[in-house]
This record gives C-alpha cells, structure tokens and sequence, in this order.
C-alpha cells in the first residue's frame, strides 16, 4: 500500500469549482485550528498512515482523505477536552491486521469516534481504524455518504475479510444494535456477543484486542426502550431519554476511560458449529467484562 498523495499536504483538490474550493479552505483553517488549540500535529500523524487511493482519491470503500482530516480534528477535540480521554495500555494494539472488540453503549456511537481517535492520536505508530457499521446506517440520509467518506464500512464479511487482507485495524462492537441501546438499568453489562467476528478472526488468523469502555453508559441515559414504536419506525430501539426534553440534548462530558487488553490469539476452523465458535466468544466477552468491572472499582468519579 502506499501513503495518500492528498494526507498531510494540505493541497486543495483540483476541480469541483469554487464552492468546493472554499469548503476545503474552511476545512483546512479548522484543521489548523484543532492543531492549534490542542497542541497536536494531525496531518504529521495522518500522513503516516499507508492508505490504497484511485484516480480520484479515494480508497475502494469510498473514504476520502480531506472528510478523513476535518473529521479527525472535530474528533481531537471530543477526545481531548470534551470527554477528556483516558487510555490505558494501547501499546498492546500488534502491529499488522487486527480486530479491536469492545463494549457497545450510550445511545449513539461516541464509544466508536473516541476508540478510532485514540487509535489516530495516542498509538504508536498511528492506526487508522475501521468500524464495522450498521447496516441499516446505509439507509439513512447523510449517514450513508458520511460514513464512508471518513472511512468506516457496513459491517458485511466480505467487506471485513477484504480489510483485515490489507492489514487494518479493523474496530467490531459485537452487541450491535442491543448494546448501544441499553438502559440505565442494565449498564456495563455486556449482551450477547455475535458469532461472525470470530468466524473471522480464525479465518484470516488475526489478533483480537480486547478493550473495556468507561464513560459512555453515562453519557446519555435511557430510562425505557419503547419497543413497539422503534418496530413502527423500524429503529434498532427507541430510548427515553429524560435529559433532552430538558435541553440537555448533547451527551454529557462524562469521562471516558479505555483500556486495551493483552491480543488474544484462537485456532480452529471457521466453520465448526456455532457451539464451538460460542466457547471461544465467551472467552473475549468474560475478559472484557472483567476489564470492565475493574475498570469500574478504579474510577472515582463518572465526569472526573
């Protein structure tokens, strides 16, 4: 693979007229700003990032490099004075292919934009990461471009399988849907993991990096999930959410903690029962709601 032409080189793209050529010269004074204000050189850390680009820029699943660099500097700032970001251990992240399995909560998926903004900012050397997103996300307006173009794919195998062959950090929330959607009631405790990023793991024989999330089941607290309306207006869930009928419509700056996880390593065949499979799955789940639970005990404060 080699690098991006456009990363780091802070060049307007040729063409698009002068609408799109001011939109990239606001983007690039944003990005100088976020480098700025928090004392990070993003283009440096980006530029070192080995990406596959077309003739026009992009890489085969649509990402482009300029959405990639206003959308880190917007993340830079939610990671390190918004949620002000903890990381613990991300030295354990291997070199090469692997699959970063977390903890999936809070309503929306902050828990992703803040794990691939580590991955970016505080691993040595930078990862660019991949989220394997929803595949209803495709159906909707704005999401459906905006994922692509910052680099994150719908989590289909092929398209997974393709990535992991390419060497990338590929990010996997095996609660899906369920686990962003739990209620208050039910926070830090993990929900039935799927099966297919094992299939995977054993397939292309990568690495698992475990990693707990504390932060993100305060950031938005669901009081009740209104199952029939969420079936009406085909939603994954439907939460309620008392803090935005009282203006509070933004998540809260609850700290958020991440800690990495030693890899994890399996052998067998992809394809045995899903009995099989699951023992191995329930050995990734029970070490990440171990690290969770500690996690929990190490923490004084939920904003501190």
């Amino acid at each position: 693979m080699v690098p991006f032409a456009g990363w780091g080189l802070r060049k307007p793209r040729a063409g698009g007229g002068p609408v799109r050529g001011a939109m990239h010269a606001l983007g690039d004074r944003f990005v100088h700003f976020a480098e700025d204000a928090l004392g990070e050189d993003l283009d440096a850390r980006i530029a070192r990032i080995p990406r596959q680009a077309n003739e026009v820029g992009f890489d085969p699943f649509g990402f482009d490099p300029d959405a990639g660099r206003y959308a880190l500097a917007a993340a830079a700032f939610l990671h390190r004075w918004y949620f002000r970001t903890e990381v613990f251990h991300i030295e354990r992240v291997p070199a090469g292919r692997c699959l970063v399995i977390a903890n999936h909560s809070g309503q929306i998926p902050i828990d992703g934009l803040i794990i691939g903004s580590a991955l970016m900012l505080d691993a040595e050397p930078p990862r660019f990461p991949r989220s394997m997103v929803e595949k209803w996300s495709a159906e909707l307006p704005f999401f459906s471009w905006f994922f692509p173009r910052v680099g994150q794919v719908v989590g289909a195998p092929d398209n997974a399988r393709r990535l992991l062959e390419q060497n990338e950090t590929l990010v996997v929330f095996p609660e899906g849907a369920r686990g962003i959607s739990k209620t208050f009631d039910q926070r830090y405790q993990l929900v039935d993991f799927g099966l297919g990023f094992m299939r995977l793991a054993l397939e292309t024989r990568t690495p698992i990096v475990p990693v707990a999330v504390i932060g993100a089941e305060e950031q938005l607290v669901s009081v009740a999930d209104i199952k029939p309306l969420a079936r009406l207006l085909r939603m994954p869930a439907f939460p309620v959410i008392p803090q935005m009928f009282v203006g509070a419509a933004f998540p809260l700056p609850t700290r958020y903690r991440l800690h990495f996880g030693e890899p994890l390593r399996f052998e067998g065949d992809p394809d045995d029962d899903d009995a099989v499979i699951e023992e191995k799955v329930w050995v990734v789940k029970q070490t990440i709601q171990s690290m969770i639970n500690r996690g929990l005990r190490q923490r004084k404060s939920v904003f501190w």
